[in-house]
């Protein structure tokens, strides 16, 4: 299995999952780089690719501890040869531009959703909409999203519409 596999596959809900948990977005780019930069790391040591779900969630829940440790600490520990090696990667994480220009009415479903922590019932009822609208936004915004990175990152698409390439991003580039 290849890290581009992973990628193609699971990127969107994993972003989503850490974005829920730390309800911070610059917090869950940071995590989100990390477990990425872990499972290419690791990919190769994955006997049984048939649970790789349940292992890049694993990687990222324990991301996600790892940051929570770290803020009850109150330390920050910085690793030079992972800074090094993850710069490499900082081309993933365009999510909180694209969450910024969506519709008005995408964002706040994402929003509430995702970075407040509410539940789709509770965003319902807070915006005074459908249980149904709520998850077809929830659906629309990801889809846009997912369109949005591919556009800027210049990744190429397969027959089954898959993500495949190397990534060229234009927002990168210009940094």
């Amino acid at each position: 299995m290849k890290t581009q596999n992973v990628w193609n596959n699971y990127s969107d809900s994993l972003y989503f999952f850490i974005l829920k948990k730390v309800k911070n977005k610059e917090v869950a780019n940071d995590i989100f780089q990390e477990t990425f930069f872990k499972i290419h790391k690791n990919i190769s040591k994955l006997n049984d690719t048939k649970k790789v779900k349940a292992w890049i969630f694993q990687i990222a829940r324990n991301e996600i501890a790892n940051y929570y440790h770290k803020e009850a600490d109150n330390t920050i520990k910085l690793a030079s040869v992972e800074n090094v090696e993850q710069q490499e990667y900082q081309h993933i994480c365009c999510f909180d531009t694209f969450i910024n220009e969506l519709p008005n009415d995408y964002k706040q479903v994402i929003e509430l959703v995702y970075v407040k922590g509410h539940t789709q019932n509770e965003t319902a009822i807070i915006l005074n909409i459908s249980l149904a609208n709520v998850k077809a936004r929830i659906r629309r915004s990801k889809n846009m999203l997912k369109k949005r990175f591919n556009e800027c990152c210049k990744y190429e698409l397969d027959k089954n519409g898959l993500l495949i390439g190397e990534p060229n991003c234009a927002k990168c580039a210009l940094v």
